[in-house]
């Protein structure tokens, strides 16, 4: 039976790294024995600072998928395909592989992020690296709790990852998708606590969700909280963290699910208008600077790298 990445599920964390990758020309061969080789590497460390909460995920990018694996190709993975509508925008920016480091310790995910570097280092080019933390009681810097809408417990796995009936061969991986905002808080704090609240469609303090009568088509609930054919509820598994420092605030914005279609569906939600020119409001306020579509496989599936 197909084991998951641990990380993918893990509940959250103090400090994240997020570590974007790009591979060079020829280093595919190194670069499957250095994944594979990842997982063991997350579990030294993990059990050397087992205090720190440890997690990792390694995932590879949609478009650099065929080349590191051609036998075989998860059934719905695909391209970030980019959005505009109006001034809003979701880019999609090429990344060949994720590596997402979570622990209760800045230090530790410090050390494990360089682990992590030179493993890979004669195989890739790093492109992007994201520092996170956990803000107040999991709060984005809005100043709103992120992911009150999370699934819980055992449902957090049925959410997130692939089962047998779904798609064999990739049981247990999980369709990730991320989004780099870039907050304009200057103009977020201009609006009263109502205003923002109004946003949401969320009370900031206590974290209440309004009443459905009391939802504007513009809050950011009303355009991502969607529902199928039947009326079940379109999840995923965010896993996202704030990041920023005194120049620069944003969210690096992380989604797992057993389907691309839900965030798909909901990032579309947000940026399109409907046919009465409702979007997510909360668009005026941040901004996505990437978006990359990425395949994080099974523990068993990296295993196979190696041979």
């Amino acid at each position: 039976m197909a084991r998951e990445q641990f990380g993918i599920c893990a509940e959250p964390s103090l400090h994240g790294y997020y570590l974007l990758f790009n591979v060079l020309d020829d280093k595919n061969a190194h670069i499957k024995q250095a994944l594979s080789r990842l997982p063991a590497l997350f579990d030294k460390y993990a059990d050397r600072f087992s205090e720190a909460n440890l997690t990792g995920v390694v995932a590879i990018g949609a478009n650099y998928w065929d080349e590191i694996w051609p036998q075989a190709r998860p059934q719905m993975l695909r391209s970030f395909e980019e959005i505009k509508c109006d001034d809003r925008i979701a880019p999609s920016v090429n990344y060949d592989l994720y590596v997402e480091v979570r622990s209760d310790r800045a230090d530790v995910n410090h050390i494990v992020a360089e682990k992590v570097c030179s493993l890979l280092s004669d195989g890739v080019e790093l492109a992007e690296q994201v520092r996170s933390f956990r803000f107040l009681d999991g709060r984005d810097l809005t100043g709103f709790v992120d992911g009150t809408e999370n699934p819980q417990g055992r449902h957090r796995r049925e959410v997130a990852l692939i089962s047998n009936e779904q798609d064999a061969d990739f049981a247990a991986g999980s369709y990730l998708h991320i989004q780099r905002y870039k907050h304009n808080l200057n103009l977020w704090n201009t609006l009263k606590v109502k205003e923002q609240e109004d946003v949401f469609a969320r009370t900031k303090i206590d974290n209440e969700e309004y009443t459905s009568e009391n939802k504007l088509p513009t809050s950011h609930i009303k355009r991502t909280n969607l529902k199928d054919a039947d009326g079940n509820s379109l999840e995923i598994l965010r896993q996202s963290m704030p990041y920023g420092d005194m120049k620069l605030q944003g969210l690096m914005f992380v989604s797992y699910c057993h389907t691309p279609e839900h965030y798909e569906l909901m990032l579309r939600s947000m940026i399109e208008s409907d046919e009465n020119g409702h979007f997510d409001h909360m668009l005026k306020y941040t901004q996505a600077e990437t978006g990359a579509a990425f395949f994080a496989p099974s523990l068993n599936f990296l295993a196979l790298l190696a041979e």
